[in-house]
């Protein structure tokens, strides 16, 4: 199947991309950070083959949507896709996401339960956990130095650390941002997700790979213990793209899922 054309819509005041196909129960399907809906497009695919429409945005600031002016939250994130939801016509659907796209949807499983008739989380991201005595003291040392930098006026000494700090130990997601993104990036990656995955009201499905090395396996169990109606498929030797690492399996579980849940 070819994939289809961009179509766009003014959503939270930003051009949004979009793309819809299929007919039947409508699923809508949220990338991950620092993709796009190309990402979720083969999986689309598959459901739309098994008698669902399936719509995917791109989320602000990635593929062919308009960054935001300001800094936003997880919150923010999911005003748009309920304003998107809202735009469709959409009072219900099936909703699902891949690494920040699934945390998106955590915020949503919790406090729009009733736009929500299953919730599908691949590889999810947002669960914070301490960091390591040693990263917490270099951290310290860090921010020391350039407090130190700056009362001496070493503007320049303090940016040539700083892009050093940043190469050595930031993330390649944080890396890779620019501007309003970058800013994003840190608030996003600062909300730890729990206290909204205990309330996620519909039923969940979890999938993730062994090998995930960005959301390790251990937050997929967790996530399973703590959100009220949850089951986890953890597919061997898949990493944290699993659902296209895994993709025929994927589509086969998911339908059975939704099917046998209808």
């Amino acid at each position: 199947m070819t994939r289809p054309g961009l179509q766009y819509s003014t959503v939270s005041g930003l051009k949004c991309a979009w793309i819809a196909a299929g007919d039947g129960l409508p699923v809508l399907l949220l990338h991950g950070w620092g993709a796009s809906l190309e990402l979720m497009w083969p999986l689309a695919e598959r459901l739309v083959a098994g008698g669902f429409r399936v719509i995917i945005p791109d989320f602000p600031g990635f593929g062919a949507s308009e960054a935001p002016p300001l800094p936003w939250a997880v919150r923010n994130h999911a005003e748009f896709v309920l304003e998107f939801l809202d735009q469709q016509g959409l009072q219900q659907v099936v909703l699902a996401g891949h690494s920040f796209g699934a945390r998106v949807c955590l915020m949503l499983g919790a406090e729009a339960p009733a736009r929500i008739s299953h919730l599908l989380l691949f590889n999810a991201a947002g669960l914070r956990h301490p960091q390591p005595l040693h990263a917490r003291i270099r951290l310290e040392l860090y921010r020391a130095v350039r407090a130190s930098l700056a009362g001496l006026q070493l503007a320049g000494l303090d940016e040539r650390l700083t892009s050093w700090y940043r190469q050595r130990y930031a993330s390649a997601d944080y890396r890779a941002a620019q501007g309003v993104m970058r800013q994003t990036f840190v608030r996003v990656v600062s909300e730890d997700m729990r206290p909204f995955a205990r309330r996620v009201g519909p039923p969940t499905l979890l999938f993730w790979g062994d090998r995930d090395e960005e959301t390790p396996l251990w937050m997929g169990r967790e996530l399973e213990a703590i959100i009220p109606d949850a089951g986890l498929v953890v597919w061997e030797g898949a990493g944290h793209y699993c659902y296209l690492d895994r993709l025929a399996d994927t589509a086969r579980v998911v339908l059975h899922f939704l099917r046998d849940e209808g």
